[in-house]
């Protein structure tokens, strides 16, 4: 049965569109000159990406803005070694994605680390005034929907445009070390009592022997063993996506379908937080904040904690979040008792 014209028009047109979006996010994006607010299109000024990464002869580029370039072609090397198919992004993808739009900024925020305080950043970049200091931000007001705008809450094209044009940077941790750190903000203080009901509970359920009663009510004395056969058993995800908060990196923010122009880390926090600001030129308006934290997780915080884990269960673990640890450059711990090579 011959298609009428008008209907395979229709159906080479859908074909077309489909191949774009399929080309874009299949693609690493290579950063563009962003087009200045105000000038006609096509009229190109010089982006701070450029003055990064292109080599200008007069300026001298930092050892933070050398140590980011580096890193970003790391990510690139490993996403090619590591990486087969990539699969098409689609906009429900990128909720983790916040845009600013006055500043040209894109940030994919990874919890437990350092994000509150970006998101006060970016709250004081994109409010129009309504607040100057990041600090002053409340860190329950700075995790609420709807006070910074992500990019699945855009059009496909409008999507691209962004992602093509914009300064996107994200920032990572070493995966052990951000692990533990979730487990003791969400497990070990009292006030997470929401994270107790609803995690907790099923936890101590599943994998706890001879549970008692008020354990299996309350759900707030988790151990990190039992949080660690929680992640590991392969029911946990069947059920349900993992909680952002221990959810991998690579799968919150896409790095090999994303081109991440600055890759920022934890453990050099300070120089690369203010490389970021000073590339989007607001390192005159504000200041990153400090957390003034006593206790951060560290290497040999996490070390204490893993200490008590089997090597069956550090092995299943560490493939658990073997794709972090290759694409962000993270050498495997050397207090794991197994071999994970």
């Amino acid at each position: 049965m011959r298609i009428p014209r008008g209907g395979r028009l229709f159906l080479a047109m859908c074909l077309c569109s489909l191949f774009v979006l399929v080309l874009y996010f299949q693609t690493i994006t290579k950063p563009e000159p962003a087009v200045k607010r105000g000038s006609r299109p096509g009229k190109s000024r010089r982006s701070p990406l450029q003055t990064l990464y292109n080599g200008d002869q007069q300026v001298e580029l930092l050892a933070a803005q050398r140590s980011l370039q580096g890193r970003r072609e790391s990510l690139e090397q490993a996403c090619l070694s590591h990486t087969r198919k990539r699969r098409v992004l689609a906009p429900e993808d990128l909720k983790h994605l916040i845009v600013d739009d006055k500043h040209n900024l894109i940030y994919c925020y990874v919890p437990k680390v350092a994000c509150t305080n970006w998101k006060r950043v970016l709250m004081v970049l994109t409010g129009n005034g309504r607040y100057t200091d990041p600090l002053a931000i409340p860190a329950n007001e700075a995790h609420i929907a709807g006070n910074l705008r992500t990019l699945s809450e855009f059009s496909v094209s409008e999507i691209n445009q962004r992602l093509r044009s914009y300064l996107k940077f994200i920032f990572v941790r070493e995966p052990f070390e951000r692990l533990v750190s979730a487990y003791r903000n969400k497990f070990t203080r009292s006030y997470n009592t929401a994270f107790h009901k609803r995690y907790g509970t099923k936890i101590i359920r599943r994998h706890r022997l001879d549970p008692k009663a008020g354990a299996l009510e309350k759900g707030n004395d988790v151990s990190f063993q039992e949080f660690v056969q929680y992640l590991v058993d392969p029911r946990t995800q069947r059920e349900e996506p993992f909680n952002e908060h221990w959810e991998r990196v690579h799968s919150l923010c896409h790095p090999c379908q994303i081109h991440y122009d600055v890759v920022g880390k934890y453990e050099t926090l300070d120089p690369d937080t203010q490389a970021v600001l000073r590339l989007a030129g607001v390192e005159d308006i504000l200041q990153f904040p400090n957390s003034g934290k006593s206790t951060r997780t560290d290497g040999n915080m996490a070390a204490r904690f893993f200490k008590h884990i089997s090597p069956f269960y550090q092995k299943k673990l560490f493939n658990l979040y073997r794709m972090d640890f290759l694409l962000f450059n993270y050498s495997t711990p050397e207090y794991l008792r197994t071999r994970v090579g």
